[in-house]
């Protein structure tokens, strides 16, 4: 779990602790058992950790690596690790490149990993939309894809990006798949494409979920299933039948910004 850069208000995005967050569930999965997670906020130098990952899960205000110090660096090890089979999964705003971060074509790396990206900040070759909805319903795209297992429909208030960049003529890849869809905007309903996977040629996964915006849902199981689901399949681990079960995490327990301490609230 990286969690990268964000300069977001208390409550959304919570990049840090919705890594401990995730680690934590992860760690405690009751039908899925042995995984280890690992929180950073630096990409790793220990060549053990580098190669040794099954998955990278990252979090934070666009890809982080295109933020983060020693960004070549980090961008060879990405492509090193995807090269021998580690998954790549990207959380909400870490499925985000700006102009700056692309060519005029839009061509990155991470749309080979991932299979696609939320294109904002100006890019000129395709304009996503990132919009805040009190409601939004989530649908599952592929029922009989093992990420699908055990999560149903769920509406949510969330800033799903839509209209997000899969390619030229944005038509996406024959091996990358549409896990979940929203109906957006509501003024002008489309099915749009909240979520997706991609099984690479060189045996590697990638899934792209663009949501949470909201550090608060992470409460919600379906939600929280979805996710976790797409991390195990990412690592190359079965997704159980039912999906991935875990605890109701308490949201005061991974230090975000816009939860009052316990003892704060006394005082």
């Amino acid at each position: 779990m990286v969690a990268g850069p964000s300069s977001h208000p208390p409550g959304t995005h919570e990049v840090a602790a919705g890594a401990r967050l995730v680690a934590h569930c992860l760690e405690g999965m009751k039908n899925v058992r042995g995984v280890k997670a690992r929180v950073l906020t630096e990409w790793p130098r220990e060549r053990a950790v580098i190669e040794g990952a099954r998955t990278v899960v990252f979090i934070g205000d666009v890809f982080p690596p295109v933020r983060m110090a020693e960004g070549a660096r980090i961008l060879a090890d990405l492509e090193a690790m995807m090269q021998r089979g580690c998954g790549l999964v990207c959380l909400h705003f870490a499925t985000g490149l700006q102009a700056k971060d692309l060519p005029p074509d839009g061509d990155h790396a991470l749309l080979r990993w991932m299979g696609g990206y939320f294109s904002t900040g100006g890019a000129a070759h395709h304009k996503s939309v990132a919009r805040v909805f009190p409601a939004v319903t989530v649908t599952p795209a592929a029922p009989r894809h093992e990420i699908s297992r055990g999560w149903k429909e769920f509406t949510q208030d969330e800033e799903p990006y839509y209209n997000n960049y899969f390619g030229p003529g944005n038509r996406m890849a024959p091996n990358v798949t549409a896990l979940a869809t929203a109906m957006l905007p509501p003024e002008s309903p489309k099915r749009e494409v909240v979520a997706w996977c991609v099984e690479r040629k060189d045996g590697g996964r990638g899934v792209a979920i663009v949501m949470p915006h909201f550090y608060r849902n992470w409460k919600g199981e379906d939600f929280r299933r979805f996710v976790l689901n797409g991390i195990v399949w990412s690592a190359g681990l079965k997704v159980p039948r039912r999906g991935v079960e875990s605890e109701s995490p308490d949201l005061g327990a991974f230090g975000a910004e816009s939860i009052v301490p316990t003892e704060r609230k006394k005082k």
